[in-house]
Order: C-alpha cells, then structure tokens, then sequence
C-alpha cells in the first residue's frame, strides 16, 4: 500500500510529531511505502535527528520526506491512500491528480475524548470536485480511529524502567551533572516539565517541596523526599530564577530538546510527567506513570469541555483530578458541566475517604493559580493519593496496551473500504 501523508506545522510539534509516529509506524509494522510531506522539515528534525533540514527528499527510518512547498513544479502521482492531517489540503495539482487516481482520501482529525467523536469517525464528505473525504478521528473507544501506539512499546518500555543502571546511562547521557545524578540515585522523584508558556511553572518547587510527602527511610527525612524538575532547553524560562532556594532538595535541571525516541525514554525514566498538547500527552500515558496534561487552549474555553472528557475517562484520584485542573487554569470547572463558566461546585471523594466541596467565584489570578498549583500538587503527592495516582496511571496503560493501534485501525478501514472498491 502506497501512502501520503500532508503536513503543515501550526505552532508548535504535535502535528509534525503525530504524523512522524504515524508514518513511522505504517512503515515498520504495516509494509506500506509512506511519503510524508512536511512544510517545515528543520521542525521534523529536531523530533526526527536523523533528518536533513535541507534535503528536498530524502528517506528517513524507511519514511520518505518531502519538503512541501507551494512552488514545487513536479509532483508526483497520488498513493493509494491521502492522509490529510488536520485539514490541511494537498496542493490543488495534486488534488487535480486525485480525480485521475482516485486514491482514499481520509482527514486525521484532533484527539479528544468526547462522547459524539464516535457518532462522527468514518464519515464521508463528497467535495466539489466529486471527491469523497472521510474523517478519521483518533479516540478512546473502540467505535473512533484509536491511539497511536507501537506494537513493541511495552517491551522496549519495560526493559529500562526494570534496569536502574540503563536508566542511569540515559540520563547521564543527557548531560545532568554529577550532583544531580547523586540525587536521582539516592531516590529523588524525578519530574519532567514540557508545557506552553503560561504554564504556572514557578508554582512546582514549592509543591513538589512540601514535606508531607513521605520520605525515604534515612534519606532526606526532616525535608521528605528531594525531587528534581527536568526542563528541556526554551521551555519555562522563568523557572530558572524561581524562588528554589527556600524548598530544600528541588534542583531544577536543563536537558536538551530530545528527538521523539530519546523523549520516550525520559518519559519511562521518570517519576512524574509535566507534559503538554496531543503527543507528549499520549507518550506519557504510554510511561504508565503519573501524568499532568497542559491541554492546548482554544476560543471560548473549548479545550476545558474536552479536558473535562478525558479525566472522566482517566478517573484519577480526586487530588490527582484537582492538580490537572489547577494546572489549566480551570479548578471551578466542574466534572460533567460541560460548560466554560466561571463558577462551579464540585464534591469529591478523595483518597482518604473524606468529601470536599470546592467552589470558587472567579478564575483565579496568577498568584491564586500558583498557589493553587502548588497545594494540589503537595495533595497529589500525599502517600495514600500518589500510590493510587501510580496505580491508576499503570491500569490505564495495561488497558489501552490491549487495544488497536490508531495505525491498525487506520489500516482495517482502508482495506474495508477497498474491498467496496
């Protein structure tokens, strides 16, 4: 099966990084013969290191890349199968070769968790052209297009997170100094930190501080336990001169911008993940480890309804579901509202049997966030709540391991629909 996949960089690297992994993973375990057009290949190479940001063509790990651009003069025909990632049109030549070659020409969507992405994935769209579209929607269910996710993901994950030396090498080989390494040695929660710009960041040394987390038997005991906060290059800026001082044991340290392969592995290495828009999301779901999602923010509060989505699916612990929401901004949005206001009241039940009740009158300022942040993320490290955090975050992969790969389920509608002819 031959295949294009068209890519165009919004802002940032989840949509480069979804169809890199997608390509990637058509090519190795599916046979297909992937070309990627990207219009912005130095973005593909730093998740992709082994590209050339220059190369108008060049094949990397079995995938060819082609630097998309409007002037290009020859193109080539279409595949058997257009992926247009995000409605992002092909060039109208190539939509023109369409007509001649009549390929299946599918739109990967957004993730979210929503209820009515099912009622939605697979349907067609005939164009003016008389071509038909079909939209393809990733999602939680087995009735949406699925999660992008490796077949040999849990092996190659379970095989470091069970080998201390291996994890020791990978982090050494990011360049942590040896102090730093000494704390990760000597128990130290290891958390990393990739968010968006208006991330309350300055608020995690003091929450990942408070000393009602429980210490190490003879390590660090009158403090709790120490914690380190890895921050890839660019990322959180105003971290680096945050009031660490005071918060004995929280040593922020700066590591490179990792290629997708590398990231992984600091995922699966560390304790706790800050992680941000649709990718990262997803690989720190695969750490099966505690996760804090930074959903990308859209007009009129979207992006809270389909936060909201997704912790009713995750179900973590009440303090866990509290820490994610403060770090969006959103605390007062209550579960199964549905809505973007300003005010709500939720009651909850949390880790150790007690109800609460939290209602706030307005969004909070940046200080009250902060504040905020920083007590929900010393609740979600509480013993009884991080220990059900862990558990859960470890259900939630087993859970998902057992299920079709967005890749596999992508495959089974082609060939379904081929077979329609």
């Amino acid at each position: 099966m031959r295949a294009d996949i068209f890519c165009k960089r919004v802002d940032n690297y989840g949509d480069i990084g979804v169809c890199w992994r997608l390509a990637r993973q058509l090519t190795a375990e599916h046979g297909w013969h992937v070309r990627l057009w990207v219009d912005d290949v130095p973005a593909l190479c730093r998740l992709a290191p082994r590209a050339d940001p220059g190369a108008a063509t060049q094949t990397v790990d079995g995938v060819e890349l082609i630097a998309w651009h409007d002037t290009m003069r020859t193109l080539p025909a279409p595949g058997d199968v257009v992926i247009e990632a995000f409605a992002c049109d092909p060039p109208p030549a190539f939509r023109t070769a369409m007509r001649t070659n009549r390929p299946l020409w599918l739109n990967l969507e957004y993730l979210s968790a929503e209820d009515w992405v099912a009622s939605c994935h697979g349907l067609p769209s005939l164009q003016a052209d008389g071509l038909s579209k079909y939209f393809f929607f990733p999602g939680f269910t087995p009735d949406t297009g699925g999660l992008p996710r490796e077949k040999n993901l849990g092996v190659q994950r379970d095989a470091l997170q069970r080998q201390r030396g291996a994890q020791r090498d990978f982090l050494a080989g990011l360049g942590l100094p040896a102090a730093v390494l000494a704390q990760w040695e000597t128990g130290a929660l290891l958390t990393t930190l990739f968010c968006y710009p208006d991330a309350p960041a300055a608020a995690l040394p003091a929450g990942l501080f408070a000393p009602a987390r429980a210490p190490l038997p003879g390590v660090w005991s009158d403090a709790g336990r120490p914690a380190l906060i890895l921050v890839p290059e660019g990322v959180a800026p105003g971290l680096d001169t945050a009031a660490i001082a005071p918060h004995y044991g929280v040593t922020v340290a700066r590591i490179p911008f990792l290629g997708q392969d590398d990231y992984d592995r600091l995922l699966w290495c560390a304790d706790l993940n800050f992680v941000r828009g649709e990718d990262s999301f997803l690989r720190a779901a695969w750490a099966a480890r505690p996760l804090v999602w930074q959903i990308y923010v859209q007009e009129e509060q979207a992006h809270l309804v389909k936060l909201q989505a997704w912790l009713a699916r995750y179900n973590p612990p009440a303090e866990a579901r509290t820490l994610i929401e403060a770090w969006n901004g959103s605390p007062a949005l209550g579960a199964g509202t549905g809505t973007g206001t300003d005010t709500a009241t939720r009651t909850t039940t949390n880790t150790t049997g007690a109800t609460t009740s939290t209602g706030m009158d307005t969004a909070p300022g940046a200080d009250a966030l902060a504040s905020t942040v920083t007590a929900a993320l010393a609740g979600a490290l509480a013993p009884a709540a991080w220990e059900a955090w862990r558990a859960r975050a470890k259900a939630w992969d087993a859970d998902y391991a057992q299920q079709p790969s967005l890749a596999d389920r992508l495959v089974a509608f082609c060939a379904k629909h081929r077979e329609k002819g």
